[in-house]
């Protein structure tokens, strides 16, 4: 737990005021993405009626990188609450197709997901699959190959070696 609640090492520590109040902070901007995500809003038009749409994903990346600024003032980037906006950050960017930035999130999050994690957590393997596909995608293919292996490995323990979608993603491999 402690690792997961890593705070940054600084010259002058936070209070523990401090360090409650950035959680309490987290866990309020953490359900208010929630539910930017889902919220709906209402516009009316006179010539087109009502149109209701979602939040744009370039305010919900915008959520996300300004609670990681004020977050990253006390918590580690391996902290549980950090690393939950990464992952929602990294998902905006996959939405919006910014392969690039989704990548640098994805990187970010991977030390943390491993040490975190069971060493064959299927949320590794996940992780690891993702950055596989996107350094494929921007064509960078020995990194490509090394991060959907290693997504392989902790696949084969976790769903036995003749599973679908290691097949699937062995598959990848082949057509690149």
């Amino acid at each position: 737990d402690k690792e997961k609640l890593e705070i940054r090492k600084l010259d002058v520590p936070p209070s523990p005021e401090a360090v409650w109040d950035m959680i309490k902070y987290a866990r309020n901007v953490i359900e208010e993405f929630r539910r930017a995500k889902h919220y709906k809003y209402i516009l009316y038009h006179p010539f087109i009626a009502f149109l209701d749409f979602f939040t744009p994903p370039t305010e919900l990346l915008e959520i996300c990188e300004l609670s990681l600024d004020k977050m990253g003032a006390v918590f580690e980037d391996s902290n549980v609450y950090m690393l939950h906006m990464m992952y929602q950050a990294m998902g905006v960017c996959l939405y919006m197709q910014d392969w690039e930035g989704a990548l640098r999130y994805g990187q970010k999050i991977i030390k943390p997901y491993s040490k975190h994690y069971p060493s064959y957590s299927l949320n590794v393997a996940s992780m690891w699959l993702k950055l596989g596909r996107l350094y494929m995608a921007l064509e960078n293919r020995t990194a490509g190959v090394k991060a959907l292996k290693r997504a392989i490995a902790i696949m084969e323990v976790a769903h036995g070696k003749d599973h679908p979608y290691i097949s699937e993603i062995k598959q990848e491999l082949e057509d690149h």
